[in-house]
């Protein structure tokens, strides 16, 4: 059942684009287009500043997103939005979100660090290569950030779930906290093989998905759940949640989306 589900979502990017460039018109929000070497290609790049960024001389942390079109605005997302911006606004919190836009087409390659005999894919060494070699060091240039470990975050669901978690793994001394939403642990087992070799783990990770996602989901996290239980030094470094009635779309990440914000010290 869960892989006919993937079916869908996965054509459902793939066909689906933007129907409109128009930006929410939440004050803190901009884009702009950075050009992408790893990836051949432009990436337009979403970014949120706390309310008081303007009037302020304090440094922030940053947290990184992938597909950004379905983070900020019901116009370009293809199923509702995250509405992380009101969510940001509500709280006001004191962190700055960059949103990456997907590649449509180009999505699974972008976000899948391994091959997949039916679905292609493995091109994330690449991406995660443009996020902190390329795009980081133009935010941290740009924008009042704190650029260390501890104030660097990442972010994402399903395809972007599982993208954040290898850039963990791959990039230890780059993120110290990680949200993690439906990751789309099943696309290779490779996953749990690179986790297994991993000596130790020190970011501090939410993992989450519902609990009406399929059996699969649900027993694939708890599996990278335990695996992780014998890589962190502190229990408190990570917490694992099934939602009661969650199914694999933006209303179960939109609702999360703060409470994660919130464990993970924001």
């Amino acid at each position: 059942m869960i892989k006919q589900f993937w079916l869908f979502f996965i054509f459902f990017f793939l066909t689906s684009k933007n129907i409109s460039q128009n930006i929410t018109k939440s004050k803190q929000m901009s884009t702009f287009i950075i050009e992408a070497p790893q990836l051949h290609t432009q990436k337009k790049i979403w970014v949120y500043l706390p309310k008081n960024y303007a009037t302020s001389l304090k440094k922030f942390p940053v947290l990184y997103m992938h597909d950004a079109q379905n983070l900020f605005d019901a116009k370009t997302a293809y199923a509702g939005e995250w509405n992380i911006d009101e969510k940001l606004d509500s709280l006001n919190a004191e962190i700055i979100v960059i949103g990456i836009e997907h590649g449509n087409e180009k999505r699974i390659t972008e976000l899948t660090p391994y091959k997949n005999q039916k679905y292609g894919g493995g091109n994330a060494d690449n991406y995660l290569d443009f996020i902190v070699n390329t795009l980081k060091p133009k935010i941290d240039n740009t924008y009042q950030t704190k650029s260390n470990r501890k104030n660097t975050l990442i972010m994402g669901s399903s395809l972007g779930g599982l993208v954040s978690y290898y850039a963990i793994l791959k990039y230890p001394n780059v993120f110290g906290k990680a949200g993690i939403f439906s990751p789309s642990f099943w696309f290779s087992d490779q996953i749990y093989s690179d986790t297994e070799k991993t000596k130790d783990i020190k970011t501090k990770i939410y993992l989450l998905c519902g609990a009406n996602e399929g059996d699969d989901m649900v027993q694939d996290m708890q599996k990278m759940a335990l695996l992780l239980q014998s890589k962190i030094k502190r229990k408190s470094q990570l917490t694992s949640k099934v939602i009661k009635g969650g199914q694999h779309n933006e209303k179960l990440w939109r609702e999360n989306f703060t409470n994660t914000l919130l464990w993970l010290g924001y």
